[in-house]
């Protein structure tokens, strides 16, 4: 599969996202999740994790070509505080809420847009799909400590207007240093989502030459993602983590996504490497 080099937005906004992640509360998973203890714990300290990012994923909604991206994230917390079980396809959030087993709060995405330089033979003619920014809203629940469930709702401002909602479970389980989070996925998007990534106007058929006029009317693809996690020491960790999701429904019948131009399977891996140390409050 060809690779391309991350677009330096969208490395500007992965850079942005882990500054932001990392102001997210924490659930209480401290049963369930290895993670650094640090053997000192002084309320006046700060526990620094600094994070090396590798994945791979599709170039555009529907691409079959994949892009190699590449950028660091950071995360700050109170020495002693649990950490919050996220994974790789969590919107950037913030809670505003934290119970026991329930947390609320806002979240954004960002997803990558596909222009005309993305792949010029399949996409000549088509008006170039900007990156978007979603920002909306999450509900994270707990019904037992091993398995969370989270839902997201959110409404594009740039890129496209149209409302996309995440839906996900995973189940949690640690052995010894290793942990281990599978479950399901499913993500929806309405008719000015669809249009915006999957829809091909007569005027672009025309030009395109090789496509044909359509106009989905709804979004769905429904998946799985799967995450291993080895805690070294209380210093460094890694996880490795792969997905897929299968575009399904009314956008699945775009000629951007029959087999000779897209593909309705979307696969992402990723590698993360995580540093962690203490620092003194600096307020």
């Amino acid at each position: 599969m060809p690779f391309r080099r991350m677009p330096s937005a969208l490395a500007a906004a992965a850079v942005a996202a882990g500054l932001v992640a990392g102001t997210a509360g924490a659930a209480d998973l401290s049963a369930v999740q290895p993670a650094p203890t640090f053997t000192q714990v002084d309320p006046s300290l700060w526990v620094v994790t600094l994070t090396a990012n590798v994945q791979a994923t599709p170039s555009y909604p529907g691409s079959e070509t994949y892009t190699a991206l590449g950028y660091p994230s950071l995360a700050i917390r109170k020495v002693g505080t649990p950490v919050r079980f996220t994974t790789p396809d969590d919107g950037i959030s913030l809670s505003l809420f934290d119970g026991p087993n329930f947390q609320f709060g806002p979240t954004a995405r960002y997803v990558s847009g596909r222009y005309y330089g993305d792949d010029r033979r399949h996409l000549f003619g088509l008006r170039d799909a900007r990156f978007a920014i979603e920002p909306g809203l999450f509900l994270e629940y707990y019904p037992v400590a091993w398995l969370r469930t989270r839902v997201e709702l959110r409404h594009g401002v740039y890129g496209h207007h149209g409302f996309v909602g995440t839906v996900g479970a995973d189940v949690i389980q640690p052995f010894g240093r290793w942990q281990v989070s599978l479950g399901p996925r499913f993500n929806i998007g309405d008719e000015a989502y669809a249009r915006k990534y999957f829809g091909v106007t007569p005027g672009e058929a025309a030009l395109n030459g090789r496509l044909t006029a359509y106009t989905p009317d709804n979004f769905l693809s429904v998946g799985a993602l799967g995450a291993v996690t080895y805690t070294f020491d209380e210093s460094w960790a890694a996880t490795g983590y792969a997905g897929y999701n299968r575009i399904v429904g009314s956008s699945a019948d775009s000629p951007l996504v029959r087999r000779d131009f897209g593909s309705p399977n979307q696969y992402t891996f990723g590698l993360k490497v995580n540093y962690s140390f203490t620092m003194p409050a600096l307020f």
